[in-house]
């Protein structure tokens, strides 16, 4: 872990009543932010903010997809903590069954909710926050994406498609708003992590899963600013080297966009 204090700094992140989203609000608050957490799932999302701790911890159950859900979450934080400076997309959907298939098998439903979730769920969150972060000229907006691998994995749509258009959201969104003192980064761990929901799964030979707190440096290194002027890059969670300061270590973190540089892109 890092040795970064983030002095009372308020972060968002969505989809967390469990697994990463909850781990990174976690490193985060022990970091020293206020977290805001939102997620539909009530229960866990409770359950959650207990363990952080209600004096940093503000729970909010919410659904990204909905204008008004979206807007309630920054104004809840507004109200409850007076700020708002991070907002990490964290958000998606998942089923249990037939989660990924092929084209032939694919759950058109299915397809539809995942989209709607991971990409335009991301979208929303980030274009209703953008007002406050503009007129406060600082803020973080951090994707979490996933390994090359994973985005054209056999049979892994519609997961791969939509963590693939978070990398162009990403990109775009970076460019965009260049020079506000807002940056857009994405994020990955470097591997499948050790979640509640896959630990007990048995792993393809020669596959070791990463603990999810692997994520928590890097996630604390883009909400402070020791992560100023670093924008549109990809950062992945397993390269943080803890022997190396904290100024040091973020930057290592980054890995090549899955696209090419905007100056080549027509």
């Amino acid at each position: 872990m890092s040795d970064i204090d983030l002095g009372g700094r308020v972060v968002l992140v969505t989809g967390s009543s469990q697994n990463l989203g909850k781990t990174m609000a976690k490193g985060l608050a022990e970091a020293g932010a206020r977290v805001v957490l939102a997620s539909p799932d009530t229960d866990n999302l409770e359950q959650a903010a207990d363990e952080i701790g209600r004096d940093v911890a503000l729970p909010v159950t919410a659904d990204v997809t909905n204008a008004d859900d979206c807007q309630r979450i920054v104004d809840q934080a507004l109200a409850t903590f007076g700020d708002l400076a991070v907002v990490v997309n964290n958000a998606r959907y998942r089923v249990e069954v037939n989660n990924n298939a092929s084209i032939l098998e694919a759950d058109v439903a299915y397809w539809q909710r995942a989209i709607h979730v991971n990409i335009f769920g991301t979208f929303l969150m980030t274009h209703t926050v953008l007002p406050h972060l503009m007129k406060r000229g600082w803020g973080r907006i951090v994707n979490i994406a996933t390994s090359l691998s994973t985005l054209q994995r056999k049979n892994y749509s519609p997961y791969g498609v939509t963590k693939s258009a978070i990398e162009a959201e990403t990109g775009i969104w970076a460019q965009d708003l260049e020079g506000t003192g807002i940056t857009v980064n994405s994020m990955i761990p470097g591997g499948s992590c050790a979640t509640e929901r896959n630990r007990n799964v048995v792993q393809p030979a020669g596959r070791v899963l990463l603990p999810p707190e692997v994520m928590n440096p890097v996630v604390v290194w883009l909400a402070s600013d020791l992560s100023d002027g670093y924008n549109g890059g990809r950062y992945v969670g397993k390269l943080w080297d803890a022997s190396l300061p904290d100024a040091e270590a973020g930057p290592k973190c980054i890995e090549p966009s899955i696209f090419r540089p905007a100056s080549e892109a027509s």
